[in-house]
């Protein structure tokens, strides 16, 4: 007598497919030269980066300007903080241009900004796209004047910008407004519910004065930004019901290493998996001797992971266990993906589509062969005991089965003669 219960047939609902909520938001339009990159409405959500040179570094801050946007950065912020830097930052555009990166600047200003873009018109100029903190452009009467002089100078220079509220750099004279109003409630709310309403209250009021001033709503994004994952859940919740800005993410000072990389990924996937954001970043602390670039493959990884974008080619690989004793497919896999990302500046251009490819690599024959069938390119290396051969599966059928020392020199050979083949133009 079978013990496995009766299944005549389905069920009457089917499990539902996963959806990516669309929130309808405007569109801003972020342009250098030819380069358009346009956030929010319908366009992907886009990623961005940060450089941590210092920007008076014309050559250094360059480089790592293109090694970001070659990791797969579509906007990247420059510190502008001195007159040195502001002057600096034509220069760079210029280096970038002679390059061929194209991606567009953004500045990061914080206390003095109205008064670089004012005496330092070409840095307004170069830049595509300005970074207003509200918490910090002045206080009392200067505030509404100098973040006035920043609105004019995106107006005359047609340039979007990003009002970028920090908790760090929250503006206290309106938390405190706030908090004398919240006294005098009959059931006064928490504190943190009150840190909430001062940073979005922030970001709108000042996303109003700005439209006040002639600002084209679709040319504002939002920013709040906090380094805890429930408080920047909580906030972007609320702001997302609020506007139909554009709304950029990211978990402030969210650490080094594994701690930034898990809590940036949990805040973010959550909101983007309900149609909230438009424009992301992980604000990882690099780990000593670390690429800076590591934040943007994290940032890439995140929204491949839902689905959102491609950006590279996937490699499927186990875990591992006591039938892999040897570390074989633990080198190949990391060897491959290595080879897959270092290629993927030149391959985006030369084998349009590539990023789609699926490879797999496993390290035995429990699920090697049914992993290898569902890859573009597959290979079941042996595990502990079995026979010295790795079938290679190519869409999803057996193909030949590789046998010694060369193994992953002939798994790299097949996977470039696919890679050209399959996606090379006609």
């Amino acid at each position: 007598m079978s013990l496995r219960p009766e299944m005549d047939r389905l069920p009457a609902s089917p499990v539902a497919l996963p959806q990516s909520p669309v929130r309808q938001t405007l569109q801003a339009r972020i342009v250098w030269g030819q380069q358009v990159v346009t956030v929010g409405g319908d366009a992907p959500v886009r990623v961005q980066s940060m450089t941590n040179t210092d920007t008076v570094d014309v050559i250094g801050t360059a480089i790592q300007v293109k090694e970001l946007a070659q990791a797969g950065s579509e906007l990247v912020r420059l510190t502008v903080n001195t007159v040195e830097a502001a002057q600096a930052v034509p220069h760079i555009r210029d280096q970038l241009d002679k390059m061929g990166i194209s991606v567009p600047l953004i500045g990061d200003f914080h206390y003095n900004g109205h008064r670089l873009l004012t005496e330092v018109p070409a840095c307004a100029q170069a830049l595509s796209k300005y970074r207003i903190n509200p918490g910090n452009v002045g206080k009392g009467d200067k505030h509404d004047v100098q973040f006035g002089q920043m609105i004019e100078a995106a107006l005359r220079y047609d340039k979007p910008v990003r009002i970028g509220v920090n908790w760090g750099s929250l503006d206290q004279e309106l938390l405190a407004e706030l908090m004398d109003q919240n006294s005098q409630r009959a059931q006064p709310w928490e504190a943190r519910q009150v840190m909430y309403e001062a940073l979005m209250a922030s970001a709108l009021q000042s996303a109003q004065l700005a439209e006040r001033m002639g600002m084209a709503a679709h040319q504002i994004i939002l920013s709040c930004k906090v380094s805890g994952v429930q408080d920047l859940i909580a906030v972007y919740q609320a702001l997302a019901q609020r506007c139909r800005y554009p709304l950029h993410l990211g978990l402030t000072e969210a650490g080094m290493g594994t701690k930034g990389t898990v809590a940036s990924s949990t805040a973010l996937g959550i909101l983007l998996q309900q149609g909230i954001g438009d424009t992301i970043r992980v604000s990882l602390t690099p780990q000593p001797g670390e690429s800076r670039t590591q934040e943007v493959v994290i940032a890439n990884e995140i929204l491949q992971s839902l689905g959102l974008r491609v950006f590279v080619p996937s490699v499927t690989a186990c875990p591992g266990c006591g039938r892999t004793t040897s570390t074989t497919f633990q080198e190949l896999a990391k060897q491959i993906d290595d080879h897959l990302r270092a290629q993927m500046p030149v391959w985006r251009v030369k084998y349009p589509g590539v990023e789609h490819l699926k490879l797999a690599v496993m390290g035995c024959i429990v699920n090697g062969p049914g992993e290898s069938k569902h890859a573009d390119i597959g290979i079941s290396l042996p595990g502990t005991g079995e026979a010295p051969a790795a079938p290679v599966f190519i869409d999803g059928e057996k193909a030949l089965t590789l046998r010694g020392e060369n193994i992953a020199q002939e798994f790299h050979q097949i996977v470039e003669t696919y890679i050209q083949k399959r996606f090379a133009p006609a």
